[in-house]
């Protein structure tokens, strides 16, 4: 049996070893080992205190969870006071305040020729003031007014990126650190739909979920929902200064507390500016909300030249986006029939402003999330704009139902031509079998002319209704034997815009063959999975004579899509849309592409999958390079993974190439890569 000694280290050891991970993952996001690896590490610990409780310490990782209620919150006097930011609500705005900050620094005779900024991104979550004593976190509290907060320490110790002790050495005596805890969003969406289940209600926005998280009196709740926190200023730190924002920000991330990677320092009001337009864009595929963009006086001296007026300091402004969620009542849920016949049910809404646009209609996905979500007809509910594009209700306010709101039931015949509609074995949607639906036909046709598919400019999905409701196009093929004659004596168009749609008909034969797949509307095959298709197969000749088994050992493409091609390749209607294609001279197959020298071929046999957010590159522009240097784009990981690049919010294929241990790298890299470094 092991000495008290042995089991002593060896507990002190499991600790410094969990925190360390805990710090890879958390605050620096570039973890080591797997999370298998990890919970034997903390089981060991869990363990090893479990028989010998007499030598648990308050900062182990297994102490974050208190075991008794509190009867109610005390109070926390702040160090220092935690400010309010005055709010910019467009670029104007912006304008005046950093023309008033220049004024006033030069008025006090600073120096402002080499004037920097640092820019935040304003999380949309609930502030608090972490104290830290000798590195060992005593107290945690809101902001409550500024001067007084809640003591909310036994809830703050839950939050796993929360550190219970601070990385490295030197420690400040006393130690305030401010931070904001939100909920992920996809763990909100969870925790309504879990919520509606167990008949309470749910909770309005991201914001209201965690604070409502981090102020229950029993930490075991709050523990159960999945907080997070990013760390973004100091507040009191005694015996430590730091000359610029910058090293604060810096110091914070090396002593283990989790700092936002995107932060960035520039150095003009035009940098500012297209930094605040950057996150604005980006902030739909972020994992939390985020209302504006903090910029701050870098240089902590000029901080101080300016001081505060009120509660708000000078030096820091909040650059403020219109709120990408917003309330309104559900009047109706109809029904849309896509291309491959599946009914996908949508919300009419009262009109509402989301993000700057009017808002209404919502998309609704299908029948199972209606009813996960509880929505009903009537109800008054959350609208989002998820990737600050497309509309989606999020959740109903069930405190606000009256008992007049209507369960909706998805029908059992196809709106758009009456044929008894089925629902296929395993799968979520319900379909119209009809071929010849009307509604399917248009869909087809919509889809077939978007930018994305055969791009026919002028050729958008109003023009394509009146020519279907008309009789002159029935699927893709006729498109190509519309005359002059038909268009012209269309309301609104004249001899010009006719010749232009004509024109842009005829230019549509010459796109790429992966992208005349992808417009087929064959079921399950997107645009990357028409590219992988081709890339095995060169033309439909090629593709038709395809087993099922060689479709479905193309990288990417599986035993699913394989079925669906060849069934869509065997149906006779698509032969004859097929055949006309072909007959009018769109091409059935790839173009030969000269081939880049050797010498520029860096990536010449190396399999990527892209994943996140790029700081500069969009998706598709990465994946023009990477294959420009002669490396293929998949979208998935797998072992023949060579790299995986990841962005901001890179999900489950990041995690998926470290279980793998295939290499991850950033924007950076792959520009040296393609470099040939």
């Amino acid at each position: 049996m092991s000495s008290a000694s042995e089991i002593a280290a060896r507990l002190q050891a499991l600790r410094a070893e969990i925190r360390r991970h805990d710090y890879l993952y958390y605050a620096i996001d570039s973890p080591e080992i797997s999370d298998e690896a990890y919970d034997r590490l903390y089981r060991e610990l869990q363990d090893l205190e479990a028989v010998h409780p007499e030598l648990i310490t308050s900062d182990s990782p297994t102490q974050r969870v208190s075991g008794e209620p509190l009867a109610a919150f005390g109070q926390v006097t702040h160090l220092e006071p935690m400010q309010s930011l005055a709010n910019a609500r467009n670029e104007g705005e912006l304008a005046v305040w950093h023309g008033r900050t220049l004024r006033l620094l030069q008025q006090a005779g600073a120096d402002t020729a080499e004037l920097s900024f640092v820019v935040e991104p304003k999380i949309d979550g609930l502030a608090v003031s972490l104290r830290y004593e000798n590195g060992q976190l005593t107290s945690g509290a809101t902001r409550g007014n500024g001067e007084v907060g809640e003591d909310v320490t036994q809830n703050l110790r839950t939050v796993a990126t929360v550190p219970l002790s601070m990385t490295g050495q030197d420690f400040p005596e006393a130690l305030e650190v401010r931070g904001e805890v939100y909920l992920p969003l996809n763990a909100f969406h969870r925790l309504n739909e879990q919520r509606v289940a167990a008949g309470e209600p749910t909770f309005a926005n991201p914001r209201n979920a965690a604070a409502g998280s981090l102020r229950q009196l029993d930490s075991r709740i709050t523990a159960s929902r999945p907080l997070a926190v990013w760390f973004y200023a100091v507040g009191h730190a005694g015996g430590v200064s730091w000359n610029t924002h910058w090293e604060t920000l810096t110091w914070l991330r090396a002593h283990g507390f989790r700092v936002n990677p995107y932060v960035q320092r520039v150095y003009s009001l035009e940098a500012v500016i297209a930094a605040c337009r950057e996150w604005e864009q980006r902030r739909g595929s972020l994992d939390y909300d985020i209302d504006g963009v903090v910029v701050k006086i870098d240089d902590r001296a000029l901080q101080s030249v300016l001081g505060s007026v009120a509660h708000d300091p000078r030096w820091a402004i909040a650059y403020k986006f219109a709120p990408s969620t917003a309330h309104t009542v559900l009047r109706d849920i109809r029904v849309n029939v896509g291309r491959t016949g599946v009914l996908t049910p949508y919300a009419v809404l009262d009109p509402v402003t989301v993000g700057g646009v009017t808002v209404v209609q919502a998309t609704l996905h299908n029948e199972e999330d209606i009813r996960r979500k509880d929505l009903r007809i009537g109800d008054t509910v959350i609208v989002q704009r998820a990737g600050d594009v497309i509309p989606q209700v999020v959740a109903p306010l069930t405190t606000r139902r009256t008992g007049d709101e209507r369960i909706f039931f998805l029908p059992g015949v196809c709106p758009a031509c009456g044929t008894r509609v089925v629902r296929v074995p395993g799968e979520v949607a319900v379909r119209c079998p009809n071929e010849s639906c009307p509604g399917r036909a248009v869909e087809w046709l919509k889809h077939f002319v978007g930018r994305t598919a055969m791009d026919i400019e002028g050729v958008g999905e109003k023009l394509v209704e009146r020519l279907f409701a008309l009789g002159l196009v029935r699927d893709p093929a006729d498109l190509f034997q519309l005359r002059y004659q038909d268009l012209v004596r269309l309301e609104g168009f004249k001899d010009r815009s006719a010749r232009k749609v004509l024109e842009a008909i005829e230019q549509a034969k010459e796109r790429d063959f992966s992208r005349v797949l992808f417009a087929l509307g064959i079921p399950h095959v997107g645009a990357q999975t028409a590219e992988l298709i081709v890339q095995r197969f060169p033309s439909m000749d090629l593709l038709r004579q395809a087993t099922e088994e060689e479709l479905a050992a193309v990288d990417g493409v599986g035993p699913v899509i394989a079925k669906a091609v060849k069934e869509h390749l065997r149906n006779l209607r698509h032969i004859d849309v097929i055949q006309r294609l072909d007959a009018v001279g769109v091409r059935m197959r790839s173009q030969e592409k000269e081939l880049e020298p050797a010498s520029l071929q860096t990536l010449s046999g190396k399999t990527f999958v892209l994943t996140g957010t790029l700081p500069s590159l969009a998706r598709n522009d990465a994946k023009a390079l990477i294959e420009a240097a002669g490396g293929r784009v998949t979208a998935s990981v797998s072992r023949r993974t060579d790299y995986v690049v990841a962005g901001g919010s890179p999900g489950s294929k990041q995690t998926r190439a470290e279980e793998l241990g295939i290499r991850v790298i950033d924007e950076v890299q792959l520009l040296k890569l393609v470099a040939g470094h």
